[in-house]
């Protein structure tokens, strides 16, 4: 279907197409609810398959170890400043690597510094 508009009289023309052109195949779509309107056999539910985990869960009564849980967050965070610095640092040899790329891909001379050590008199 083509739509044309004339902007002279600011209607819409609408070209209908010939019987002669393909027009495409019609696919066949099921509702939405066909799909959840079967019975899906389900397998049977098995109480052994997952190990029981009362061996993971505290008591009211038992007191918190807060020792500990405020040495793991200490170790989380030593670790989280560890990865955030090394990212900063790879950051930062990325950016001088890619300028000395460019100075040396450019075709100036003396792009990189080099140190002399001073020789005594």
């Amino acid at each position: 279907m083509v739509i044309l508009l004339c902007w002279s009289t600011d209607r819409v023309v609408v070209n209908r197409p010939s019987p002669r052109e393909y027009k495409g195949r019609v696919l066949p779509f099921r509702p939405r609810g066909a799909l959840f309107a079967r019975p899906v056999p389900r397998p049977p539910a098995a109480t052994d398959t997952v190990p029981d985990l009362e061996k993971f869960e505290r008591t009211p009564d038992e007191p918190d170890d807060f020792r500990h849980r405020m040495l793991m967050n200490g170790l989380g965070l030593a670790v989280t400043v560890a990865l955030v610095g090394a990212g900063i640092w790879i950051a930062d040899v990325m950016a001088h690597m890619r300028k000395d790329q460019d100075c040396v891909l450019t075709g100036r001379p003396g792009c990189t510094h080099v140190e002399v050590p001073a020789q005594p008199r």
